[in-house]
């Protein structure tokens, strides 16, 4: 029977990821969107650089920051579920960012303005007005994160490492399963994920014909 660790495990990394990524991707679009400030490009810059980098670069990049001698090394995330969480969600925030930026952008800010007038907060004015007119960008924004948190792999590799029944997800039984010359279970991820990345698009694209 086959060990269904690895989709759980991605499952599981793939949510946690997407939640924080939703999160803060939102947060980032919104600000970007709206604020005008000096270096505005290069920070731009640096939260797209995930979607160019190899992901081994980025992967080298989170094990110097948790490593021993690194900022988050006292958490002692490396070689856990946690470390893969964190390499999904470095990768999958820039998708969130694009995607959500654009749709804010989209919303003329006069309306939110008229509703500022009316006596609503900026807050309540912005989670009142924008963020309903901008839900289908913002959706297909969390959706395609999660795809992509799913099927992470290099980053995954050099943080988390590829622990049976521990880190091990399912791109990197994957890999294992082709190194071993299991071809039968290797087919078996793979169809499996060419199965989900085929939903995923699909709801990408329900979203963006009808919300």
């Amino acid at each position: 029977m086959m060990d269904l660790f690895p989709l759980l495990l991605s499952l599981k990394v793939a949510l946690t990821a997407t939640a924080l990524v939703s999160i803060m991707g939102l947060g980032l679009a919104v600000f970007l969107a709206r604020v005008q400030f000096i270096g505005k490009s290069v920070l731009e810059t640096f939260l797209n650089l995930p979607l160019v980098l190899p992901p081994s670069v980025v992967g080298y990049y989170l094990l110097l920051m948790l490593g021993r001698r690194g900022p988050l090394g006292e958490m002692r995330l490396i070689f856990t579920w946690k470390a893969a969480v964190l390499a999904s969600a470095v990768v999958a925030l820039p998708l969130m960012v694009r995607a959500s930026k654009a749709a804010v952008e989209s919303v003329d800010i006069s309306l939110e303005l008229a509703a500022r007038t009316l006596g609503s907060p900026p807050w309540k004015a912005l989670w009142d007005v924008t963020i309903p007119l901008a839900r289908r960008g913002i959706l297909a924004g969390v959706v395609m994160s999660f795809a992509r948190a799913l099927g992470e792999f290099g980053a995954t590799l050099m943080v988390a490492g590829n622990i049976p029944g521990r880190t091990q997800t399912v791109p990197l039984a994957i890999y294992t399963a082709v190194q071993a010359n299991r071809m039968g279970e290797a087919n078996f991820w793979v169809l499996l994920m060419t199965a989900v990345a085929y939903l995923v698009m699909l709801a990408v694209n329900k979203i963006q014909q009808h919300w």
